[in-house]
């Protein structure tokens, strides 16, 4: 009887449906939830977040959880992966470049100056095989390298500006994971963050001086993400953010702007 009249009233309007019932969500492809509570608790934003350092001692002792969220990335199977979104995919992807290099600092903090304290004499800390992921061990270079730049699927050079090697010269270690539904816009942001760091690029004495990050991957910044096919192209629509004036702006567009690249910091991106 009951249930009759709550019927009733329902199809006469004396009852609203409640919203929730007819809101459909789409579920994320992985949970990146306990990276995303890792970088909020222990990632230091600087200069409004142009730059970060990493809390590694307060890390250390959420090392557990880091832990648990790397064997949930060593889960997940190649083929489960493919069947996720391309936005899905990368944000897996970065997040799992920057865990995994943060679990490396941590086998060897607080006996350490840099990343590079962790290579060998004819190896280097990236060519370590170490990761477990889409069910192999692989490295760093491979997830970065390989997976990311060298697959044919991803063509993004901002993923230079999310991709964090533990280092004073990397782009500022995000304070929150990437997500796949929020990802060209994570990477936007991280971008302009970037390019308005005066510690990484400038202009000075009518050069420009970038990171050298730009001379290393040149070539995916000229591979035609957004028509660009010229680095010059892509620094011209970040004119602001790089604090171009107008007559440098003209000689990035006819390729005549004198650039520089600037020494890489290496040492630990750690908290004072």
């Amino acid at each position: 009887m009951v249930v009759k009249k709550v019927l009733l009233m329902l199809m006469l309007g004396f009852l609203a449906v409640p919203t929730v019932w007819a809101e459909t969500v789409e579920p994320s492809a992985f949970d990146h939830g306990r990276w995303n509570r890792l970088m909020a608790t222990h990632v230091l934003p600087i200069n409004g977040g142009q730059a970060t350092a990493l809390d590694y001692q307060g890390m250390k002792a959420d090392r557990q959880d880091l832990k648990q969220y790397l064997n949930a990335l060593s889960s997940v199977s190649e083929t489960q992966f493919n069947q996720w979104s391309q936005q899905d995919q990368l944000a897996f992807l970065i997040n799992a470049y920057n865990a995994w290099t943060v679990e490396l600092i941590l086998t060897t903090w607080p006996d350490l100056t840099s990343i590079k304290d962790l290579g060998g004499l004819f190896s280097s800390p990236w060519s370590k095989e170490f990761v477990s992921l889409l069910g192999k061990t692989r490295t760093l270079d491979d997830i970065e390298h390989g997976l990311i730049r060298g697959s044919s699927r991803y063509n993004d050079p901002r993923i230079h500006f999310a991709v964090n090697c533990a280092s004073i010269g990397c782009p500022a270690l995000r304070t929150e994971a990437y997500h796949g539904s929020r990802l060209d816009q994570q990477l936007d942001e991280q971008t302009t963050l970037f390019l308005s760091d005066r510690n990484r690029n400038h202009v000075e004495n009518a050069t420009i001086k970038l990171s050298v990050i730009f001379k290393w991957y040149r070539e995916d910044f000229e591979k035609g993400w957004q028509g660009f096919n010229r680095l010059e192209d892509f620094l011209l629509i970040h004119a602001d953010e790089l604090g171009l004036s107008n007559a440098m702006a003209k000689k990035l567009k006819t390729g005549d702007a004198d650039i520089e690249f600037l020494d890489y910091d290496w040492r630990l991106n750690k908290k004072s």
